[in-house]
């Protein structure tokens, strides 16, 4: 009869998950394998097997982070509108950072230190915000250089999602200041053929609540 295997498909998902949780609550001396093993009800052995280290888990945590906002991103479905489609990935990248506030703090500002996995290639989750700006451009909605509009957009929202996050806004404010953000941005970069458009944008189903 041959050896169990101990360090499976379940005990990987459990490391993953109390490695999340840790690398986005603990201070980075914290975290430890042996902390990690013992909060995954594994052995240190594990973590070395399964990832080859520490340094393998937090790619794989970072990675996991990266393909999940990616996914949820790709699933936006495109429409006739530049802007609404821009709308409509920015409610998104709110709702997977509210869902899933230890990947986003992982992220975009963990206590972890982490390194750029070079894993990510064309799942970087930037390409469909700055893609949906590209068209924009091209259609002459928004002026501007593609790459600082999509900072300028992705700075308000990850503000917001990370206030969000701390408990700093809740409710119906959070969901006024999510659709009157995202619509300043758009408006400072719009052309003046736009922006009487924006202030009719739909921006109610936002999944604020």
């Amino acid at each position: 009869m041959g050896r169990p295997r101990t360090n499976d498909a379940a005990v990987r998902e459990r490391l993953v998950a109390c490695a999340t949780e840790m690398f986005a609550t603990r201070p980075p001396e914290s975290v430890t394998i042996r902390a990690l093993a013992a909060a995954a009800g594994t052995s240190t052995a594990a973590v070395y097997t399964l990832f080859r280290g520490k340094d393998g888990l937090i790619r794989e945590v970072r990675d996991q982070a990266v393909a999940g906002l990616f996914e949820e991103l790709t699933a936006v479905p495109g429409s006739e509108s530049a802007l609404a489609d821009l709308y409509a990935l920015a409610t998104a990248y709110r709702r997977w950072g509210r869902e899933h506030r230890h990947l986003y703090t992982v992220l975009f500002g963990g206590a972890q230190s982490f390194v750029p996995s070079d894993r990510v290639g064309d799942r970087d989750p930037v390409r469909p915000l700055v893609a949906a700006i590209d068209r924009a451009v091209a259609d002459r909605v928004l002026a501007g250089d593609t790459t600082l509009i999509a900072v300028s957009l992705w700075v308000a929202l990850h503000g917001l999602v990370t206030l969000e996050l701390a408990g700093g806004l809740d409710g119906a404010v959070a969901d006024t200041a999510f659709r009157s953000t995202v619509d300043a941005v758009l408006r400072g970069w719009a052309t003046p053929a736009a922006f009487p458009g924006l202030r009719g944008t739909d921006t109610d189903n936002d999944d604020g609540g």
